[in-house]
C-alpha cells in the first residue's frame, strides 16, 4: 500500500509546534503545560497532524507516549526547520530567567552523579525557566540521538567519536569540547584481602573474580584491552550496566570493579571501598560535551553549553580534589 503524501499547502504550522513539544516531554499533559494549551487541544493538535500526515505518530503508554518510527524521522527536520525560524524572528537572545525553555541531556549514571546536583544548584541560583530531562546512555557513540533529536547535548567519555572528529575535520557534524580528566581506579571493599595489602599488583588484579560495567554493551572494555596488551586478563563473573550498580555489588563481595575515580565520592557509601591505583596504564578520562552543528546559532543551546561549561568548572575542581 502506498502511503498518501501530506498536502503541505493546507498543513497548519502551528501543529508542528505541538508535535515538537510532545516529542521533547513524551507526555501530552506536559507539553500542553509548555505551550500554554489544554490537554485536550494538545491531543486535538496530533489527531489532525495525524490526519495530515496519513501515519500514527505516538503510542499511547501508561506514563505518556512513545514516538513512532515515522515520528523519530521528521522530528530533525522539524526541530531544525523550528530552530531556525525562532532564530529569524527572535535573533535578540535568550534570557534563561524569563524565557521557558525543555532540553534534554545525555549521560551516564557516573556523569549525572557528578553533574546533575551541581547543576539543579546553579540553575537555581540564576532562577532559571528552563526545564531539563536527563537521558541515559547505553552508548559510547551519541551521535545517531543528536542527529535524531533525542537529545540536545551529550555529556560522557567518546574516545571513538574523539577519533571520529579528529579525521572529518569541519566535515563533521557534530562538535565536542573537552570539560574536564580524571582517571580509571580499582574498587573494592574496604576490608578486601588485596586492600590489606597496599599497593595492587598486576597478578593480585588478574588472579580476583571481576565486576565488568559495559553500560555501551561492549563484550571487551578498556581494562580488557589493556590488559590484552600485556598479555593478560581478568576474569569477569558478572557485567552489569550502569557504575552504580557496580559500587554497590562490590562493596558486599569479593569482586573488583574499576571506576572513574570522580564517581568514587558520589556514591554515597565510599566509606565503605577501599580505591586503589591500577597496576597497568589506561588513558585517562576524558570528559566532553557532544552537540549536533545545526545548534550552533541558537541563542539557547548557546546558555545551555555556557550553563554546562560553567558547571563542569565545578565539577573539574571536585574531581582534582578526589584525585
Amino acid at each position: 500500500m502506498i502511503a498518501r503524501p501530506t498536502n503541505f499547502r493546507t498543513l497548519d504550522l502551528n501543529l508542528l509546534k505541538v508535535f515538537d513539544a510532545v516529542m521533547v516531554e513524551r507526555n501530552v499533559t506536559r507539553a500542553a503545560d509548555h505551550l500554554a494549551m489544554t490537554q485536550p487541544a494538545v491531543s486535538n493538535a496530533l489527531r489532525r497532524l495525524r490526519e495530515a500526515t496519513h501515519e500514527d505518530l505516538f503510542v499511547p503508554t501508561s506514563t505518556g507516549v512513545v514516538p513512532t518510527a515515522h515520528a523519530q524521522a521528521l522530528w530533525p527536520t522539524v526541530r531544525g526547520a523550528l530552530q531556525q525560524l525562532q532564530e529569524a524572528f527572535a535573533p535578540q537572545g535568550f534570557d534563561a530567567g524569563h524565557d521557558e525553555r525543555s532540553f534534554t541531556l545525555a549521560m551516564a549514571d557516573a556523569t549525572a552523579a557528578l553533574f546533575v546536583p551541581a547543576l539543579a544548584a546553579a540553575l537555581q541560583r540564576e532562577q532559571a525557566q528552563v526545564r531539563l530531562r536527563i537521558a541515559g546512555l547505553s552508548t559510547r557513540d551519541p551521535r545517531p540521538m543528536l542527529e535524531h533529536g533525542e537529545a540536545d547535548v551529550a555529556v560522557g567519555f567518546f574516545p571513538d567519536v574523539r577519533a571520529a572528529l579528529a579525521a572529518e575535520g569541519d566535515a563533521g557534524l557534530v562538535c565536542l569540547e573537552s570539560l574536564y580528566t580524571c582517571r580509571y581506579v580499582c574498587v573494592m571493599r574496604h576490608d578486601h584481602p588485596l586492600a590489606a595489602e597496599g599497593a595492587l599488583s598486576l597478578d593480585g588484579f588478574c588472579g580476583a573474580q571481576h565486576l565488568r560495567v559495559s553500560f555501551a554493551g561492549r563484550p571487551r572494555g578498556f581494562v580488557d584491552e589493556a590488559l590484552a596488551r600485556l598479555g593478560r586478563e581478568r576474569r569477569v563473573a558478572i557485567t552489569v550496566g550502569q557504575f552504580s550498580t557496580a559500587g554497590a555489588t562490590v562493596q558486599r563481595s569479593d569482586l573488583l570493579t574499576v571506576l572513574p575515580l570522580s564517581f568514587v565520592p558520589a556514591i554515597g557509601f565510599a566509606s565503605r571501598l577501599a580505591v586503589r591505583p591500577l597496576p597497568f596504564d589506561l588513558l585517562p578520562i576524558d570528559v566532553g560535551m557532544l552537540w549536533h552543528r545545526r545548534h550552533e546559532r541558537d541563542p539557547a543551546q548557546r546558555w545551555l553549553r555556557d550553563m554546562l561549561a560553567r558547571v563542569a568548572a565545578e565539577v573539574a575542581a571536585d574531581v582534582v580534589r578526589a584525585q
